[in-house]
């Protein structure tokens, strides 16, 4: 788990170093980071959907889970729930906070070394991939505080909890369940929503990007099955 905490604290650090400059930061300037934030977002998504599209073997599955997965989180009205927690503790901000954490949630979390990396840790002891995601969250860290501020720090719990379970999974339950395949599939869905979320930032489209969130469920459900079968 030291690659896993040296990540969480290179966010928290990286985080907090963009929030003090950010009080330097004029308006315009700031309008221009989030223009950054949502280029960078919607390149990234783009980047994992194109890369890793041509190594699926199943090529419907990415479809079938964006589909089934909106349908859940729009039912679940997660998106609307999701908004009104941020709300309280936002003073009114909410709206441009809550855009700022689930995009920055994906970014650190979808990615094969935040999947893969853990999986190296716990099966063979190695951290170095997770080191490498450090380095790149607290650069992208600084970012997104000087971009959204303070709330952004709570992106390193649900990177804590996303990075451990699958460490515990992998130590104690079957690190060949994170599987080349199964990566893949989440990396292509995640990429989609990653997508989405540069898409809102950009002010080209409202989506609700926290609706599609479960999509990322499907792929695990369907190789779950798979194991079973």
């Amino acid at each position: 788990m030291i690659g896993t905490m040296a990540n969480v604290v290179a966010i928290l650090i990286g985080t907090s170093i963009g929030c003090l400059a950010k009080n330097g930061i004029k308006k315009k300037y700031e309008n221009v980071l989030f223009l950054a934030m949502g280029l960078a977002a919607l390149g990234i998504g783009l980047q994992n959907v194109v890369n890793n599209i041509p190594k699926s073997h199943y090529p419907v599955l990415f479809i079938v889970s964006l589909a089934v997965g909106g349908l859940l989180g729009t039912w679940w009205d997660l998106d609307a729930h999701y908004n009104r927690i941020i709300d309280k503790f936002s003073n009114g901000h909410g709206s441009q906070i809550g855009k700022g954490i689930a995009t920055g949630v994906l970014l650190y979390c979808i990615g094969a070394l935040s999947i893969v990396g853990p999986v190296m840790a716990a099966v063979k002891g190695d951290n170095t991939m997770l080191f490498t995601n450090a380095m790149l969250d607290f650069v992208s860290s600084i970012v997104f505080g000087a971009s959204f501020g303070w709330g952004m720090l709570a992106c390193a719990p649900v990177l804590l909890c996303w990075q451990g379970g699958i460490f515990l999974i992998a130590k104690y339950f079957s690190a060949s369940f994170f599987s080349n395949s199964l990566i893949t599939e989440i990396a292509i869905v995640g990429g989609f929503l990653i997508a989405t979320t540069g898409i809102t930032l950009l002010k080209l489209r409202e989506i609700k990007t926290l609706n599609l969130l479960p999509s990322l469920l499907i792929p695990i459900l369907f190789f779950l099955v798979q194991m079973w079968i």
